[in-house]
């Protein structure tokens, strides 16, 4: 009867602990629209880091998606570089204004927090980066606030041949 006891408080302790490192790993934080918040590092053209209070959390760009070239289980894609180094160029050493979707979770699998992201002079980084040819219009899971405009932009993109649709997609 005792090593019934036993065995079930440590069934419960160790519930306890896992839980307790599943919240200590996964930091949720609050984002404020209206504050602006310092780009810690950038990971590459659609996902960077940003210092929330005391945390730093993962950004990734909702609704673009950028050739990779930090996945290790791909090679660099075409146009990767050059939507890494401008995402860098814009981003490192600055500060960005986050924005989440209202309809969206918050985070995704990665807990990587999924927003649109707005430089200090207003520039909606997201669209530029899609106007530009640096991005494709990307969608996972349901529809997302600019859908409809973000898939009119890469059009227009693609029919300009801007970025990687003058490079890559020929």
């Amino acid at each position: 009867m005792k090593y019934g006891k036993i065995v079930a408080a440590m069934a419960v302790a160790g519930v306890l602990c896992v839980g307790g490192y599943y919240a200590y790993a996964s930091t949720v934080v609050s984002i404020d629209e209206e504050e602006l918040y310092r780009v810690v590092s950038v990971v590459d053209g659609d996902t960077f880091k940003v210092q929330v209070g005391k945390h730093s959390i993962t950004v990734r760009m909702l609704g673009i998606d950028t050739p990779e070239t930090v996945d290790p289980r791909k090679q660099v894609q075409c146009y990767g570089l050059e939507a890494s180094g401008e995402s860098k160029r814009l981003l490192g050493g600055h500060a960005v204004r986050l924005k989440l979707n209202p309809d969206r979770e918050e985070q995704d699998r990665y807990e990587r927090y999924l927003a649109y992201v707005y430089l200090p002079d207003g520039t909606f980084l997201n669209e530029y980066l899609l106007r530009n040819g640096f991005a494709r219009e990307y969608t996972f899971g349901k529809a997302y606030m600019f859908q409809k405009e973000f898939r009119a932009i890469e059009r227009e993109a693609k029919k300009e041949e801007r970025g990687l649709w003058g490079v890559c997609e020929k």
